[in-house]
């Protein structure tokens, strides 16, 4: 059996592909990008696993994250998913969604690409941090703190610090694999 983050809930599927197959890898796609930003921000005050098992309803209700389309939702279409069981039903986090779509695509225009001025956070470089133990990981950073005050200004909701250091972390700009974890380094 491979060596994996302790992190990993052995006990669910989506937890071992997720942490196999996405996190920690290196995404320059920007509907990869912003699926993973709102999954990030689902998540503030409940757990990982919860976001998972509800990934392929928000897939569903936010049109597989085509960002303009999220980006031009009604109020109408957004209360109605508050009626959804498959997802979070957390109406500020509902409306964020639609807001951090706006603002992706007004990054997208800034900047050429939301991966474009993602990246340059860390001058194209993923960060390889020594991590003996995932509990002894800071929640946030320095780096996740800049990130988070930029993405502010530039519209975005629900992305503060924590969630931000999170969002890299699985987006591959930070590699916070534990040291003895097969998938460290991007093997």
């Amino acid at each position: 059996m491979p060596k994996r983050c302790s992190w990993v809930k052995m006990t669910n599927p989506l937890y071992i592909v997720y942490h196999d197959q996405e996190w920690g890898q290196p995404l320059h796609d920007d509907q990869a990008l912003f699926e993973l930003l709102c999954m990030e921000t689902y998540q503030a005050g409940l757990s990982w696993e919860t976001v998972l098992n509800k990934r392929q309803g928000f897939q569903e209700a936010f049109h597989g994250y085509q960002i303009q389309s999220v980006a031009e939702m009604t109020d109408g279409e957004l209360e109605a998913l508050l009626e959804n069981p498959a997802i979070i039903r957390n109406r500020a986090k509902l409306f964020a969604t639609r807001a951090n779509a706006q603002a992706f695509l007004q990054v997208q225009k800034t900047y050429g690409s939301f991966d474009t001025y993602l990246w340059s956070f860390v001058e194209g470089k993923t960060i390889v941090n020594d991590v003996p133990d995932y509990r002894q990981a800071p929640a946030k950073t320095a780096l996740s703190e800049k990130l988070a005050k930029d993405l502010k200004k530039q519209g975005f909701k629900f992305t503060g610090p924590v969630a931000v250091l999170s969002f890299l972390q699985a987006a591959g700009l930070i590699d916070d694999h534990e040291n003895d974890c097969e998938w460290k380094n991007g093997n």
